[in-house]
This record gives structure tokens, sequence and C-alpha cells, in this order.
């Protein structure tokens, strides 16, 4: 195990998660801005030079080179990331007691409001898209979203304009698609602070009871469960189940793709870097990347989830931009040890910024096509190109399963010590 200086990171957590109108998330990117402070076992941020970054690639590339040593590796790397998530043992599944409402019927697919308990007390909330047909089953995927900063609540999170044609037109091509808030966003900034509105949220409090390392550890868990939900729906077929997000939604991304093996296609887009970690506590606040015992990055992370299919989509304009010469060769060498080097891809941007735009959308379209069996031409105009206009945007309000005005389940842990005492609760 290498010697790694001590991290001052006190910092990165002042600046990472405020949320000011910028071109990039200000939560990812000011700790890149910043640059670095002295290292430590938390990888936080732009944690090393692009220079290091790629060392420490070619450090790994030493340490095995076939399958067989591989294997595990990642078996090691799995059991130590779940145990700095502190997700291990993983928690009992405790009963999800989901409730699915609000149907909105739209032209080829369906809109409803959804919210499930991932603890008793403790409320994940989103937004369900499905096709119209519901007489056979279908892939599903998961969308987590990033910290994408807006003016109001229509302009961040799950009620962005981009998640929601995503989503909408992956319920057109023939996909249940389950959108769902971040820690603390959305309904769940009430549940966190008493005080906060849901309709009107102050963003500098909502980023405050959001960075929390206790975040990073309820995303994951909560996207388990969003599996968990998923397969509880009859039009869901178990064995196709994807996920895609972008920037912070990147990063849960590849990481549930390592840690939960129900995950059948991966799509991390705008994230995958060998030196930025992730600039906020929901992504990189616990040694999911070194400890005693290993030490890794989100490149090799996403390696994990080979040989299963995976699109890897850069750009220019951020942490990505060396993605097509760095990243992605190492990746695909990991694929090779499986014969499966044509299940993985990249899409790059060179001249696109750090988001999730049409472009980027219509080549997930096209990789979910090929991989879950989605019906591209559902959404292609006659001369072939990706036609989003009957992807209907809705208001934010109509999206909520609650508002300022209607009150949480008397059940709802309130606070974030009742929150993290509960969940301690349950891996007692």
């Amino acid at each position: 195990m290498k010697a790694i200086p001590i991290l001052l990171f006190t910092v990165l957590l002042a600046v990472a998660c405020k949320d000011e109108k910028k071109t990039l998330p200000q939560d990812d990117v000011s700790v890149e801005e910043e640059g670095k402070a002295e290292k430590g076992t938390l990888r936080q941020g732009a944690f090393f030079t692009e220079e290091e970054g790629k060392a420490e690639l070619l450090e790994l590339e030493s340490m095995y080179s076939n399958k067989e040593a591989w294997e595990p590796r990642k078996k090691m790397l799995k059991s130590q990331i779940l145990k700095g998530l502190n997700l291990s043992p993983l928690p009992n599944r405790t009963p999800l007691n989901q409730v699915i409402g609000s149907k909105r019927i739209r032209d080829g697919y369906s809109v409803e409001n959804v919210y499930f308990e991932s603890i008793p007390g403790f409320y994940v909330f989103g937004n369900l898209y499905r096709p119209l047909d519901s007489t056979k089953k279908h892939a599903a995927v998961l969308s987590p979203h990033g910290h994408f900063p807006g003016d109001n609540l229509g302009e961040s999170g799950r009620f962005r304009e981009d998640q929601q044609k995503r989503c909408a037109t992956l319920a057109q091509m023939g996909a249940v698609v389950l959108s769902y808030s971040m820690y603390g966003w959305g309904e769940g900034f009430r549940q966190l602070n008493a005080k906060g509105s849901i309709e009107n949220p102050d963003t500098d409090q909502q980023s405050k009871s959001h960075h929390v390392p206790l975040a990073l550890t309820m995303q994951t868990w909560n996207s388990i469960r969003a599996i968990d939900f998923l397969e509880t729906l009859p039009d869901v077929d178990p064995k196709k189940i994807a996920i895609t997000g972008a920037s912070g939604g990147g990063t849960q991304t590849f990481l549930m793709a390592a840690v939960d093996d129900r995950v059948s296609v991966s799509l991390p887009v705008v994230m995958i870097s060998c030196h930025f970690f992730g600039g906020c506590n929901c992504e990189s606040g616990l040694p999911i990347h070194e400890s005693a015992e290993h030490f890794t990055n989100n490149t090799e992370i996403a390696a994990m989830v080979a040989p299963k299919p995976m699109l890897l989509i850069s750009d220019g304009a951020d942490w990505t931009k060396n993605v097509p010469q760095v990243e992605y060769p190492f990746i695909k060498r990991t694929y090779s040890f499986y014969n499966a080097e044509n299940n993985v891809e990249n899409k790059h941007f060179p001249h696109g910024v750090h988001d999730y735009n049409y472009d980027k959308r219509s080549t997930v379209y096209a990789f979910m096509a090929e991989h879950l069996g989605l019906d591209l031409k559902a959404v292609t105009d006659e001369s072939g190109k990706i036609d989003e206009h009957e992807s209907e945007l809705e208001g934010a309000v109509d999206m909520l399963s609650f508002t300022d005005d209607i009150p949480f389940p008397s059940n709802a842990l309130q606070g974030q010590e009742a929150v993290e005492q509960a969940f301690h609760e349950m891996t007692k």
C-alpha cells in the first residue's frame, strides 16, 4: 500500500456545495478550481493532478493483466467500498410501503408521483414514467440527478427539463423509468429541515442539509431500495435494469453498477475521471476510495461493471476531457479480460460542456435501444433524428407527492440526527 500525505479538506467542505448560477454545478467544480489541499484517505475533488491520475492508472494496470487476477481485486474493492459506505453488512430490507398516484396520461407514456420508505420513516421521492402497454414486462431505468443549480424548484433536481425529457423519451421507447431525488432535495428537503419550503427551497440551506457524509450512504442505499421498488412492479423485467445520470448522478450511476449486481447496463455521463473524485460529500465524503486495505479511483470503480454494457459520455470542458485517451483505454482493457470490448463505448463531445443535453441524450437512447431492446424508432423522425417533442414538460409542483400544504405521514423522521440514528439502528 502506498503512502499518501494527509488531506486538509475543510476548505473543500466549505465551498463544495454552494448553489451559484454557473456553467458547471458549484458543488462539483469549485474543488477543481480551488486546487488540492494536502492529501489523505478521503479523496475529494481534484485530489490528483491529471498526471498523478494517469500514473495511478499505470500502477493499477501493473497489478493485474487478466480476468483471473482482476476478479479477486474486484471482489475486494466491492467489499471495501461497501465498508466505506457504512453498508457492510447491508441493512435489513424493511417494507417499502410504496405509494404511487396522480397518474397523468401523455402521448405514448404515463407519469405518476411515487414515494417509498428506504428505512422506516425516511422517504425517497420520485416520478415513475411508464409505457402505456402494461401487458408485458419492460426494461427499467434508474435516473438519479446531479447538482445542477437553478433559480427555482423547476430548474433543479428531477424537475429539470433535461431530466424530464430523458425519462419521458425512454418511456416512449418502452422502458419503465424511475426519476428520484437526491438526499435532502425535492420533498426530502423538508424532511431534513422542518422549516424548509418544498416549493420554494432556500438553496443554501438545501446544500447545507445535503452536504454531509451521510448523504453518500443514504443515496446509495436509496438507489438499492429503488431497484427493490422497481422489482415489485408487474411491468418490470428485473433482468433488464439500467442506470444513468450526469455529474453527481453520474457518480451514483457507476457506484451502483459496482456494488449492486442487478444493474445490467451503466451509462455514467460527464463524471468518469482518474484525477477528480467528486466535489460533494454525497460522492466522496466517506473512505470509499482509500483505506488501510485499499486504494482506487472512479475509473477503476466504473470498470467493475465489466463485462456488462457501459457507455461513458465525456466532454472537453470538465474533468472528463481526457477520457478518450486516458480513462476509456483503461476501462476497455478491463473489458478485454472478458473478450467483451464491444460492450463498452465512449462518446466524447470535445466542444461540449458539463451537462446532459440533447446530443448526449440521443447517444444514450441509441445505446439503450441496442442493449435493452427498446424501440428507437418510436422517437425517431423521418430523417432519422431523435424527436423529443412528444415528451411533455410538467410543472414541478404537479410532480410532488407532498407540498408545503400537505404534511408528511405521521411516522416521518424529522431532522438529520433522527435519520442518522434510525439508519444506525438498522445496521446493528
